[in-house]
């Protein structure tokens, strides 16, 4: 009969040690940190709860070592472990989705600062909705706010439903599969769009992790970068309600272009704001 071995429990400072070293050869920025992170995760538990382990089980070592493969390849954190936080939200994540970035918080600041009625029944429309986070955080300011999300993506408006439902805004927000707002008809008061804006030659110069991961459709800008912001420029003007606005993601050095399709199409750009990186990130336009 063959001898079968249960696995020997991990030290986890070995464990993290010998994680820490590998993640550093292959590049990964803030490498003590990702390891915790990749323990915490495998250990199911969070970095404060990881304090409190000195040897990690069989299981969770096992789990560790599958984990740390996949960061090795430059698979961001958040599709290994399937959530981001964004603004106040919990959301879940996959390859379908771009992942929710803190510069994207931008547009939500803007957001409050020009509809300061935090009771008001706005009435919202989330371009490209990926994950959800955009309306979803609004929903969350917003107690009286509807949203509909669109994605072309089936996969992407299924996620955001299921986002909605998690953060418990499923009852006032609704996801559409379509192309842009094609599904969707006005008016409405607040238009949130985070649209692909890289140009297409740029691509293969970002980051292994997002480049290798992340959706290309939720990249890829065309030529110049500005392809979704022409579509947008297009739908936007029948879309308002009186006194509507509309917030857009900007890429790098992208305000002034996008702002000249905004005012050909007979909109007023009233803002672009900067993110804490002192870049241009969200511009906000209005009739």
């Amino acid at each position: 009969m063959k001898d079968v071995t249960t696995p020997a429990p991990t030290n986890l400072r070995q464990a993290l040690l010998a994680a820490t070293t590998r993640l550093r050869e292959a590049g990964i920025e803030a490498p003590q940190r990702e390891a915790r992170l990749l323990a915490a995760h495998a250990a199911r538990t969070d970095l404060a709860g990881l304090l409190r382990i000195d040897t990690l089980p069989a299981a969770a070592a096992e789990t560790l070592d599958h984990i740390l493969a996949r960061r090795l390849r430059h698979e961001p954190m958040a599709y290994i472990t399937g959530q981001a936080g964004f603004w106040t939200l919990d959301l879940e994540v996959s390859r379908h989705t771009l992942i929710p970035r803190g510069d994207s918080e931008t547009l939500v600041e803007a957001v409050l600062d020009h509809l300061p009625d935090r009771n008001a029944p706005l009435r919202v429309l989330d371009i490209g909705t990926g994950t959800g986070c955009l309306m979803l955080a609004v929903l969350a300011e917003y107690p009286r706010a509807s949203a509909i999300g669109t994605d072309l993506a089936p996969q992407a408006a299924a996620l955001a439903a299921r986002n909605a439902t998690r953060n418990g805004l499923g009852a006032r927000c609704t996801t559409v599969c379509c192309n842009w707002a094609d599904a969707v008809t006005g008016p409405f008061d607040l238009v949130l769009s985070n649209p692909p804006y890289i140009p297409h030659e740029d691509l293969a110069g970002l980051m292994p992790d997002v480049v290798e991961h992340e959706p290309a459709r939720a990249l890829d800008g065309g030529e110049d970068g500005l392809v979704a912001y022409r579509a947008l420029g297009n739908a936007l003007p029948g879309l308002f309600a009186p006194g509507g606005i509309a917030v857009l993601e900007l890429g790098i050095g992208q305000g002034e272009d996008v702002s000249a399709i905004m005012r050909a199409a007979g909109l007023e750009v009233t803002e672009i704001r900067p993110d804490l990186g002192g870049i241009g990130r969200a511009l906000v336009v209005k009739k």
